[in-house]
């Protein structure tokens, strides 16, 4: 799961602040309790030094209600310069966190976010046309979309009449025609939609004859990405508490196939003893030297709270400077190694590299101190963490 697109919003060389919280607010005492757990996780960040710019932008940004429904935790991000990102997630982290640092040391929670968003298009079809409305965000909310295009086909002989005799059948053949028409001039116009938007997934919904002609009708790049979801309509009376909650099924899916894509790419690679290794030590090496394609991370150790905040790992002055000891970092030719937490640095040193950020559910994925790596690539002087490998018997070797 690529972050760069959230990370390039970060300034590498000033302290950034980032807030991880419950942003729930259903009801005026919700309010009341979101500004509370700012409060503390305010004073939290005044004591780490934090840029009073960056907590008064975030002060200002608190204030305004997410308009999301439910429970649901809220990401942000700001520098002296002001405000750099602020999104909702899906679920409330199992606790608030705020810390300033420099550089990407809140990758984990960046790729939260990343991992919660998908871009997507709605494509509401009838037998004339579509509405075709564009998303960037994993909840299916019709107030945060960038607006809705409306494509028409042209061809307006859309009923079938049910008599007897040759003109009746002329009809429906001309009713057909328009249907198939204007099905291609949708797909057509989706077609330029996915070239121009790069959506993840394109869901088609509304008249059941429509559909499907729509569909077929598709190019090469917009196929793959079309799934069908009931209950959608170009129409008044579509019911969309239900419709929505059928399109965020739909996204969960989607979400879960990206992350297994790259958990299957992890194992195929180590089982191969080629390509993947796991285990906070020999993660450490293989950032250190640039070596990582994606960094997987359970959520445990993702977190808020991280099942490596208590421990912590040394850094130069970049994050790819990174050693699991204070000597280590010396030894590596570092003048002044500074300790951070080792979830930080493990982001900080993968953020660096443009590496990608992957969640894994403990239960599919044993990973060895809850992190793993998938390589860019290896030679004989990669560690391995298979213990053929590791255990110095060059006979059995």
């Amino acid at each position: 799961m690529q972050i760069d697109w959230l990370t390039s919003l970060l300034p590498p060389d000033e302290d950034v602040v980032t807030v991880v919280l419950d942003a729930t607010r259903e009801s005026e005492s919700g309010r009341q309790a979101v500004q509370t757990r700012w409060r503390d996780l305010r004073r939290t960040l005044e004591a780490q030094g934090a840029p009073a710019d960056a907590l008064t932008a975030i002060d200002e940004r608190v204030e305004r209600p997410t308009h999301v429904s439910g429970e649901h935790g809220r990401v942000l991000v700001a520098s002296r310069a002001g405000l750099l990102v602020d999104r909702t997630l899906a679920g409330p982290p199992a606790s608030d966190e705020a810390v300033v640092c420099r550089g990407g040391a809140g990758a984990f929670a960046l790729a939260r976010v990343a991992d919660e968003t998908v871009r997507y298009l709605v494509a509401e079809i009838d037998r004339a046309g579509a509405d075709v409305t564009f998303y960037d965000n994993a909840a299916y909310d019709p107030g945060h979309d960038e607006g809705t295009q409306t494509v028409e086909g042209g061809h307006d002989v859309l009923n079938k009449v049910r008599a007897p005799g040759t003109a009746t059948r002329r009809i429906q053949a001309r009713a057909e025609d328009s249907w198939d028409r204007n099905a291609e001039a949708v797909a057509a116009e989706l077609d330029r939609s996915v070239a121009r938007r790069r959506p993840e997934l394109l869901i088609l919904t509304g008249d059941v004859r429509a559909v499907p002609l729509v569909r077929d009708n598709l190019g090469g790049a917009a196929r793959p990405l079309a799934v069908t979801i009931e209950g959608g309509s170009r129409a008044d009376g579509v019911n969309q508490e239900a419709f929505g909650e059928k399109v965020r099924a739909a996204l969960t899916a989607y979400r879960m196939r990206r992350r297994e894509e790259v958990i299957d790419r992890f194992r195929q690679d180590h089982g191969r003893d080629a390509g993947a290794t796991t285990g906070l030590e020999s993660v450490v090496d293989v950032l250190r030297r640039g070596q990582v394609a994606e960094l997987l991370v359970t959520e445990a150790v993702a977190g808020p709270p991280s099942s490596l905040a208590g421990r912590t790992l040394w850094v130069g002055e970049y994050g790819m400077q990174l050693a699991m000891s204070r000597q280590e970092a010396l030894d590596l030719g570092v003048d002044e190694p500074r300790e951070l937490r080792a979830d930080h640095a493990l982001g900080l040193a993968a953020v660096e590299q443009g590496a990608g950020v992957t969640f894994a559910d403990e239960a599919s994925l044993d990973l060895v101190d809850g992190v793993g790596a998938i390589l860019r690539w290896h030679d004989a002087s990669t560690p391995s963490d298979h213990a053929l490998t590791m255990d110095g018997d060059t006979a059995r070797m």
